[in-house]
């Protein structure tokens, strides 16, 4: 039975991999921001009460699903960004869309961050730039 359970999980999980081109270093980072940006909300809001996405500061079990249904459209959109390299015969629209999610979830981090009072070391806020020049940059060549 376990090795069923785990080939099913096998299969589904490198069917949806293959859905985006497979699991590069880009998902996984956007993936793991996400995590990060929504695990920092909660803890601004149920901690420190200080979210900006509630009246009261506090948790909101409708300001979370909102959260969630934005990450989950953000999957969507790089979904379709990599059906879209297939379909022109490209490779760097999906990263570019990857890239520029990466840089608007660690702004989100950074702002959590902020209400929180935490204060965040000069490399990240430089990672910043660098992921918001290249976002640009990427932009600019595509149009």
């Amino acid at each position: 039975m376990k090795e069923l359970i785990s080939t099913a999980i096998g299969v589904v999980g490198s069917f949806i991999a293959g859905l985006f081109g497979g699991w590069s270093t880009g998902m996984a980072t956007l993936l793991i921001f996400m995590a990060v940006d929504y695990l920092t909300g909660l803890i601004c809001a149920g901690v420190f009460k200080s979210s900006a996405k509630s009246k009261s500061g506090g948790l909101e079990s409708r300001a979370g699903w909102k959260g969630l249904c934005r990450k989950g459209v953000t999957i969507l959109i790089v979904l379709v960004a990599y059906r879209l390299d297939l379909l022109i015969g490209t490779n760097y629209i999906r990263d570019a869309v990857v890239i520029a999610f990466c840089a608007n979830e660690l702004i989100s981090i950074v702002e959590n961050c902020g209400l929180m009072g935490l204060p965040l070391p000069k490399p990240i806020i430089k990672a910043i730039d660098v992921l918001k020049n290249k976002t640009e940059k990427d932009d600019e060549e595509n149009e």
